[in-house]
């Protein structure tokens, strides 16, 4: 049977490619594919302690049967909902006042937001840029599973989670998060969940970059079957 493979940041250095069709025998399961690339890259075994893999786009464990067709993605650590909210993936700039003024409504009594900007300077290291990559079609899924998860947890009105692409320059912004509610208590508490949920679950990698080259950043690993964050609603 024939399975795609995708491999995303250092990993897709490492494998000299971003995809593959790749053929095993009928039953075969995760762990047997991991095995056929541990074989031909044994520098994967630096990863196999955080590495997450997902099955048609949702997160398994190692043992995972697979069948013809089905789609793989080897993903290293990382660094849906109501009408009116806001979920995306976006390669232009994020203008922060567009969604904030979006999100307001007179029912409001607060608005919290969180904006996260590409700052000049990483481990004592002058910055040029950042330049992220996603595994787009889980990544738009898991956005929404997560606006899923806050809306049943706080007592929200609306919210916007979105996400930088691409090349980011310093001072830009590379992730915005914004939550309108009744009161400020589940405001904070909601936009403090959602980026602790999309640091560890968001499959998007970033690469920084510097005078004398550039690294890919460490980050979490996005285990499988890792329960979500408590919340209370207030």
């Amino acid at each position: 049977m024939q399975v795609k493979v995708l491999f995303f940041g250092q990993l897709k250095g490492i494998v000299g490619r971003a995809e593959q069709v790749l053929e095993l025998t009928e039953g075969a399961s995760t762990n047997d594919l991991m095995a056929h690339y541990h074989r031909l890259y044994p520098r994967l075994e630096d990863f196999l302690s955080s590495l997450a893999i997902s099955l048609n786009q949702d997160y398994v464990h190692t043992s995972a049967r697979l069948q013809e067709g089905d789609e793989v993605a080897l993903l290293p650590p990382v660094s849906g909902g109501d009408e009116e909210d806001v979920f995306g993936l976006t390669r232009e700039p994020i203008r922060a006042e567009q969604f904030l003024a979006q999100l307001k409504a007179p029912a409001d009594g607060a608005l919290v937001a969180f904006d996260g900007i590409v700052r000049n300077h990483s481990h004592g290291r002058p910055t040029l840029y950042l330049e992220y990559e996603a595994y787009e079609p889980m990544a738009q899924k898991k956005l929404r599973e997560i606006g899923a998860e806050i809306r049943a947890r706080f007592p929200i009105n609306r919210m916007a989670l979105v996400h930088r692409l691409g090349r980011v320059g310093i001072g830009e912004t590379c992730v915005l998060i914004a939550v309108s509610a009744a009161h400020r208590a589940p405001a904070f508490d909601a936009c403090r969940y959602a980026i602790e949920r999309l640091k560890r679950t968001l499959p998007i990698w970033k690469k920084e970059y510097f005078a004398d080259g550039a690294v890919w950043a460490e980050g979490q690993a996005p285990a499988s079957s890792e329960p979500a964050p408590t919340g209370q609603k207030s």
